[in-house]
């Protein structure tokens, strides 16, 4: 009987991990709009790495959504079209219907204190770009709190995508971002608090809307 066959060793892949954080949080804090091209002799000289951890690194940022590469462009960084926009909302939004309807039915105190504390923690946001960051955080104390692996998962696997949704609604128009998103939140959360789930994910569902609306310009930046 042949012996069976055995896996290849692990290889260590630290430094494209890194890359890949620097270039994620370049783009996440506005150094890296959409269509921003991302040129591999560029990065590598930057960051100070050969050009095999930059390519992973990219690799790994395209698996995300945050990155497309073309033949005659090489890599950029992605522009959400108007079908990206409305698939990711229509998929975000199942998935938090889900996901807001067991945290405002079964959630625990500490659960839903965890989300208020991810919630304050918009009062402190200095800039647009954090507040966006604060927000992504938001949701996921939001997911965490459902208790459901799956969607939680599920979640994961576009956030990177919802973080640079929001990028993109900064870039649209930004008044008033920093003042309105706090009491937004706030409003949220003592929706939650009340168990009622019908309430909850309406109010959620508005939330989602008006981002869309601010992007598509089909209304002032605040309600």
């Amino acid at each position: 009987m042949s012996e069976p066959t055995r896996v290849a060793p692990a290889r260590r892949r630290g430094l494209a991990d890194e890359v890949a954080d620097r270039v994620r949080d370049a783009i996440f804090d506005g150094s890296y709009p959409p269509g921003t091209q991302l040129r591999e002799a560029n990065l590598s000289a930057e960051l100070e790495v050969s050009r095999g951890p930059v390519r992973e690194a990219l690799m790994r940022l395209e698996a995300e959504g945050l990155v497309r590469s073309a033949w005659h462009r090489g890599a950029t960084v992605t522009e959400l079209s108007a079908d990206d926009i409305a698939e990711l909302d229509s998929l975000r939004g199942a998935l938090e219907n889900l996901a807001v309807g067991l945290v405002a039915r079964e959630a625990s105190q500490d659960d839903l204190a965890a989300v208020e504390a991810a919630a304050r923690r918009m009062e402190r946001a200095e800039d647009e770009y954090e507040m966006a960051a604060c927000d992504i955080a938001f949701h996921d104390a939001i997911y965490l709190a459902s208790g459901h692996r799956r969607v939680h998962q599920a979640w994961e696997a576009i956030r990177c995508q919802v973080h640079l949704f929001l990028i993109n609604r900064i870039r649209a128009n930004s008044v008033g971002y920093l003042e309105h998103l706090p009491g937004e939140h706030a409003d949220l959360v003592a929706a939650l608090r009340t168990g009622d789930a019908v309430t909850a994910v309406r109010l959620f569902a508005e939330h989602r809307q008006h981002a869309i609306d601010v992007l598509s310009k089909d209304v002032p930046p605040v309600r």
